[in-house]
């Protein structure tokens, strides 16, 4: 979970960056598709977990 939360925060952190400094655009999509994809992560092992329950 703290390494959810972590990725989170940078993701945040990148996409605040990106959009405060003119020419740095590619922060803000790389914050934005790090956040996607740990979003993604946490469902799929959310979903492991409540199969091996059943």
């Amino acid at each position: 979970m703290a390494l959810f939360l972590l990725v989170v925060i940078l993701a945040i952190l990148l996409g605040i960056i990106g959009v405060a400094v003119h020419g740095l655009f590619y922060l803000l999509v790389i914050g934005i598709v790090l956040l996607i994809a740990d979003l993604v992560f946490v469902g799929v092992r959310a979903s492991r977990r409540r199969g091996a329950q059943r």
